[in-house]
């Protein structure tokens, strides 16, 4: 099988590299994002290998089928950037459900645990020798109350993590899970009982924009939030509204939605046109991170070989126990 792969940075390689050998792989690292103005690139290829802010939409899919691309390998967990209804009966499309739930889960709880203490600000001051405490003051996490929204994997994770701080927990998931040492409430319930909200749940019709204005409106005053599955389960405007009138403690934001073309690049260089980006960057309670919740060495390694034991079973006509279909789609 020959695999066009997109969005390559050395990282990648480390992995990918060595395990496509294993399993006799032509791969094509190609490091340009996967999008209208690239998928030309694939021609030739019997698979594409896109990340998160990869993009493929109803005509790409329809360029790619014209080119006899037969899969869409995806080296992540969601699929809202990829359009599936369109790759029906036309692309298989094959992701990584699961690779290091405790990668993402343990990151969450460092998001929240220093935009609560304030440890970002307090390395930068001590390196200056500024020694005041004025203006770092946290609050303690035993006995509060933390809202887990989505049970899956990396929300459980994140439960048995709350749990070691002896916080009481409380969830919300359309579809519950058994044996949690977490109870499960309404989602309006759980906004309003919460100091500390995390999200790990997908990207979907029913969760875009679940923080809003009126979510937030139910929300404690001084409420923590910590959002490390996708940018699009937050409203960006109403977030900055409720920020400027402090409502929340903190704000921690490993995803952006508008972070295609951003995230996972160098623009230090660059002058930044997105507003609402440049606004959480200057709010003093927000601390944004580009979409690394993942970014483990083991959490990499699950990912290249989930990935291309896809592809080997795509190509040997095995069971495809992790294909995204039309049912799964926006």
């Amino acid at each position: 099988m020959k695999i066009a792969f997109y969005s390559t940075k050395p990282y990648d390689r480390i992995w990918f590299e060595p395990l496509g050998k294993e399993y006799g792989f032509d791969i094509h690292f190609i490091e340009a994002a996967c999008n209208q103005e690239t998928v030309f690139m694939a021609r030739g290829y019997d698979a594409i290998c896109i990340f998160v802010n990869d993009h493929v939409n109803a005509d790409m899919i329809e360029e790619l089928y014209e080119m006899k691309v037969k899969a869409i390998l995806l080296r992540s967990a969601g699929f809202n950037h990829v359009d599936v209804k369109a790759s029906e009966n036309k692309i298989t499309i094959l992701r990584v459900p699961s690779y290091s739930p405790e990668a993402v889960a343990e990151f969450a709880m460092t998001m929240l645990l220093t935009i609560n203490r304030m440890t970002h600000k307090a390395y930068n001051r001590t390196r200056e020798f500024n020694m005041s405490l004025n203006g770092l003051m946290g609050t303690n996490l035993y006995e509060k109350t933390a809202g887990v929204v989505g049970t899956g994997k990396i929300g459980q994770a994140m439960i048995k993590i709350l749990n070691g701080f002896q916080m009481r927990v409380l969830c919300y998931d359309p579809y519950p899970a058994k044996g949690l040492e977490a109870e499960y409430v309404s989602l309006n319930e759980l906004l309003k009982q919460s100091d500390v909200i995390s999200l790990h749940c997908p990207l979907t019709s029913e969760t875009k924009y679940m923080i809003n204005k009126d979510s937030i409106r139910n929300m404690k005053e001084g409420v923590y939030l910590v959002n490390t599955s996708r940018g699009g389960l937050i409203n960006t405007d109403d977030l900055i509204d409720a920020m400027m009138l402090k409502k929340f403690g903190g704000v921690g934001l490993d995803v952006y939605e508008e972070e295609e073309g951003l995230f996972y690049e160098d623009r230090s260089g660059e002058i930044i046109t997105d507003d609402n980006l440049a606004r959480l960057m200057t709010i003093p309670n927000v601390l944004l991170t580009s979409h690394m919740g993942f970014f483990t060495e083991e959490a990499m390694e699950a990912i290249a070989r989930t990935t291309l034991e896809n592809a080997y079973a795509l190509e040997n006509g095995l069971p495809l126990k992790n294909q995204v279909g039309k049912e799964m789609a926006l």
